[in-house]
Order: C-alpha cells, then sequence, then structure tokens
C-alpha cells in the first residue's frame, strides 16, 4: 500500500482545479495518487454516477473545485442552471465522498456567500448577516450550502467516523485557465480580451459595463492553489483552533483591492491599448465592494506572493497563447 494518499481532484480542467493539479503534481511527494475525470466521463450532477466512481476509485482525499461559474451577465441569465448544477455537484460529490470513507476533503467556495453590505473587510462571521448581492444570489446559495454540507457531515459524523471536511472561500480569482467568453466571463478575463480585441481592430473605444466604482480584489489562480494545499495540510488541531463547528469556512485572498476603473487601466496598459475607456452607468454595478479579512488564513501560515501586476501580465501571455479571435 503505498504511503501517500490518493487524491481526486474535481474540476480539474477548470481554472482552478488545473492549478490546484499542479501544484499537487510539482510537490515533494509526487508518488501521491492523483485521479482526475473529465465532464465526459463523469456527470458530477449524477448522483448514481458519482457514487459508483467513489466506490470504484475510493480516494483517501477530495479538492472540490469544480462547479458551473460565470460573471454578471452569466449569473443573471441562467439563474437556475448557477443554482441547480452547483448545488447537485457539491451534494453528490461530499456524500459519495462520505459514503466510500473519505477522511479529507476540501470544498471551494466564493466570496460571494456573504451579504451585499458586509463590513469590510470581509470576515468569516458576516456569513447569513445580510441579503446576497441579487446578480448572483442562486450561486451563492449554492455555495453556502456547501459550507453547511461539510460542516453538517462533520457534526453527525465527525467523531464516529473521523472526517474531517473543511472550506476555503476565495476572492475574485484570475490566471491561466481562464474563461475569455465574450459574454459569460468575470472582469479580468472579459477585459482583457476586450482590450486586445480593441487594439487589434484599433478601436477608438472600449465600453465597460458600470460606473467602475466598485472595488474587488484579485488573486492569483496559483496563490488560490497554494493556499488550498496549506489549507489541507493542517493539522485537523491547528484548523479546529481557529474555526467553528458552524463557522469553519476560511476566507482566501491578498488583502488589497481596486476600483475597477483602475483594474481596467492597468489591463489596458498591459495589452497595450491606447484609446479611450467609456463607463456604462446604465449597467450594474454589482457589490459595492468586496475586499476579504483574510487574517485567520495568514495566521495559519500562508501570504498571497504574486503582486496584480504580475498576475496580469501572466494571464494576458497565456491569453496569446492559448486564444485566437475569430475573425
Amino acid at each position: 500500500m503505498s504511503q501517500y494518499p490518493k487524491i481526486y481532484v474535481a474540476g480539474h480542467r477548470g481554472m482552478v482545479g488545473a492549478a490546484i493539479l499542479q501544484k499537487l503534481i510539482t510537490m515533494e511527494h509526487p508518488g501521491s495518487c492523483i485521479v482526475t475525470r473529465s465532464h465526459a466521463d463523469l456527470d458530477l450532477t449524477d448522483q448514481a454516477a458519482v457514487r459508483t466512481f467513489f466506490q470504484h476509485e475510493k480516494p483517501d482525499q477530495v479538492y472540490l473545485a469544480a462547479a458551473k461559474v460565470g460573471g454578471i451577465h452569466a449569473n443573471s441569465t441562467y439563474p437556475a442552471d448557477f443554482i441547480y448544477q452547483n448545488l447537485m455537484i457539491e451534494a453528490n460529490i461530499i456524500d459519495a465522498a462520505f459514503r466510500s470513507g473519505v477522511r479529507k476533503l476540501l470544498f471551494l467556495g466564493s466570496s460571494c456567500i456573504y451579504p451585499k453590505f458586509a463590513p469590510q473587510p470581509m470576515r468569516e462571521d458576516a456569513l447569513l448577516t445580510g441579503i446576497l448581492e441579487s446578480t448572483n444570489e442562486p450561486y451563492a446559495i449554492a455555495k453556502i450550502a456547501g459550507i453547511k454540507l461539510c460542516e453538517s457531515y462533520n457534526r453527525q459524523y465527525g467523531a464516529s467516523h473521523g472526517i474531517d471536511y473543511r472550506c476555503v472561500m476565495p476572492t475574485n480569482l484570475y490566471g491561466p485557465g481562464d474563461n475569455y467568453h465574450p459574454e459569460n466571463s468575470h472582469v479580468i478575463p472579459a477585459l482583457i480580451r476586450r482590450f486586445h480585441e480593441a487594439t487589434v481592430n484599433q478601436a477608438s473605444t472600449v465600453a465597460i459595463w458600470g460606473t467602475g466604482k466598485p472595488m474587488r480584489e484579485f488573486l492569483y489562480v496559483d496563490d488560490m492553489a497554494s493556499a488550498s494545499v496549506h489549507v489541507m495540510s493542517l493539522s485537523k488541531a491547528r484548523y479546529e483552533e481557529y474555526t467553528e463547528p458552524m463557522l469553519s469556512h476560511i476566507n482566501v485572498g491578498c488583502g488589497r483591492d481596486v476600483t475597477i476603473r483602475e483594474l481596467a487601466q492597468k489591463i489596458a496598459a498591459v495589452v497595450g491599448y491606447q484609446g479611450t475607456i467609456d463607463f456604462d452607468a446604465s449597467k450594474p454595478d454589482g457589490t459595492p465592494r468586496k475586499l476579504m479579512d483574510s487574517s485567520r488564513l495568514n495566521s495559519l501560515g500562508w501570504q498571497a506572493s504574486v503582486s496584480l501586476q504580475t498576475g496580469l501580465e501572466k494571464a494576458y501571455a497565456d491569453f496569446l497563447k492559448n486564444y485566437e479571435i475569430k475573425s
């Protein structure tokens, strides 16, 4: 029997899952057996299929990075898809993991779990203290349910079965492998594509939704992967020292935010766009500010290492390498 754990990375083809997979592959003990499945091989919304997979593979650990994700437009257009698919994915995986004897699992959530007007920076105990941002409420509800699933299984089966299911809530993520869809992408990949196409087409103006005043925090995806592995590697006693049975999630952020206007200017500079930037105030801004309080994770020995400038440069390099404009 291998001395290294058998690890299942759910969502390994997504931006975050791919970064976690790469982090695990390059770690000190590459002898660990890492299991993955594409959507074509395993539909994570299919309960029977997920249970069969877990009973057959019997992993020791799970990184639950699989999710249906998107920006404001996608969340507003497909709310049923966002709540249903995310609820099914997390419920199926967490329950099947428990039934097959998985003791360690990490669930990846989102900063959108916090109330729209939560005090800034947002602490973990802001959860369920106010109304959510309406544009992504279905997705947020699903992610909150994921946290409570992990907590509930820990509370009911932690002592009897030795399970230890943990949750991390990342701020806005970006980097290699991002989604550059013209309508369904998040703000950084959307702006990278828009400014790139405007530069190629020599457009004089780029229009951006909203006023540009909202403030956002952004974390490079490799930092998120590092934080995920760090949290999973903590001892149970250490993790429980900084969490509570019904407040067990941990924020993951860099601790700094910028306005969307400042972000747009930074991306324009990285891409080399020389035209003007117009903000369309008739379009929704979303949450006014989303800055995470990551002091709990910092106290547990982790800090972000990639600056926004460096991250944007790496993200644009990845975009140039992997994307072609369809004329």
